[in-house]
């Protein structure tokens, strides 16, 4: 089996050293924290390991109650999952999350979680334990077993995550001259740990992937808006635009842009791929129609270059908002540069009674706007708010391509 990591977060004073060392046993001496840990954070997170347990050890700074130090140790572990995301890191990678919880402390379960929880967020697929530390009372346990429980099914994202909650005494704890608690849940925290790994360490995979698709979306984004504010400059020109072709050469650079973010390969097929999108958005007549369509909405009291200005920005930002999904697409496997028919189709999709009502929409809020000074940048954060697309918009598109 790979060699996994587990991540240990809680707050401080709750006992993550101890419980480290109990795991590691006299192994936590002789290994001091590996210089292994990911650049910048190496002061906040330490990763240990030993021959005695079949993983590794992530240990965080403990979560303080100051607004400030907690919020620096929620970013300490964001950053090492970020980092992580990084081919040359790939080791580095959280398989497991222990969430430890004072047994003492009971009222702060639902805050600390929530806490815990928002230092995760990248990792909404790997398995969590949560160990409740300190937990010498055999009636508290069960009664903060189930204070856990229904804490995290307030936070769905990561109640499904849930694999076990298991109180813990990492060492003995002294009652009287007379009387002791023993230690115990070690073995079945790591015998738990050892039963989740293999799901964790395929989980991982799953949330870096998801990560790296969600920062090339949001990057692509950024190029299609940079895009539409160039189409409302160039389609404000005294240029007709009744074929739209003024606006090729700005597709063909939003366009070329997003497939080198998905990193589309530079070759034949994919050349003619764009070129497919590029004629759509173009000379085809999907894209005629929709200009037409466009050009003759009643009641709409705009100069020509602002209505050439919002029909331009629309196109650009439909075209780049509908490359970013198919490139997206092929990026993940599911479909290839050789898919001319479906990108066609689904190309011609974009420029249908949708679009036209989503720009019919834009250029009436405009007409709304017509006194501003910036009327450049007004078309531009309509058009851009408009075609943005939403959860409900990807769900249709995700439907069309899957009938495609």
């Amino acid at each position: 089996m790979e060699y996994g990591n587990v991540l240990v977060i809680g707050n401080s004073g709750v006992g993550k050293s101890t419980l480290i060392n109990a795991v590691l046993g006299d192994a936590a001496e002789e290994k001091a924290p590996t210089s292994v840990g990911i650049s910048g954070t190496t002061k906040e997170l330490k990763i240990y390991e030993s021959d005695a347990i079949p993983f590794r050890i992530i240990d965080t700074i403990g979560f303080e109650p100051s607004f400030f130090k907690r919020n620096a140790a929620i970013k300490a572990v964001k950053k090492w999952s970020k980092e992580s995301a990084k081919d040359e890191n790939s080791d580095k990678k959280i398989n497991v999350i222990w969430f430890c919880v004072e047994g003492t402390s009971s009222k702060l379960f639902p805050e600390s979680i929530k806490s815990l929880s928002k230092a995760t967020a990248m990792w909404e697929s790997v398995p969590v334990i949560v160990v409740i530390t300190k937990s010498y009372s055999e009636p508290d346990r069960k009664a903060n077993i189930q204070m856990v429980n229904n804490a995290f099914a307030t936070q769905k994202r990561y109640s499904k995550n849930l694999k076990g909650v298991i109180p813990v005494a990492a060492q003995t704890f002294t009652l009287n001259d007379t009387a002791f608690a023993a230690p115990e849940g070690i073995s079945e925290l790591i015998d738990a740990t050892n039963a989740v790994m293999p799901e964790g360490i395929k989980a991982a995979t799953k949330d870096i992937s998801a990560f790296k698709l969600k920062r090339k979306r949001a990057l692509a984004q950024s190029v299609v808006g940079a895009s539409t504010a160039g189409g409302a400059v160039v389609g404000a020109a005294p240029v007709p635009i009744a074929d739209a072709m003024i606006l090729s050469p700005l597709e063909v650079a939003e366009i070329n842009a997003i497939a080198k973010i998905y990193e589309i390969k530079d070759n034949e097929d994919s050349k003619r791929f764009i070129n497919s999108i590029v004629e759509v958005g173009t000379a085809s007549a999907a894209a005629k129609a929709a200009i037409s369509a466009l050009k003759a909405i009643p009641g709409v009291n705009l100069a020509a270059s602002v209505l050439n200005a919002v029909i331009a920005a629309g196109f650009v930002a439909a075209i780049g908002e509908g490359s970013i999904y198919a490139f997206e697409k092929v990026y993940i496997g599911e479909k290839t540069v050789d898919d001319i028919d479906w990108i066609k189709r689904f190309m011609e999709s974009k420029l249908s009674n949708e679009f036209i009502d989503k720009a019919t929409e834009a250029i009436k809020k405009v007409s709304e706007n017509g006194g501003s000074n910036n009327i450049s940048a007004v078309i531009t954060d309509i058009v851009t708010q408009l075609f943005a697309p939403k959860t409900s918009d990807k769900n249709k598109e995700d439907s069309k391509s899957d009938s495609a």
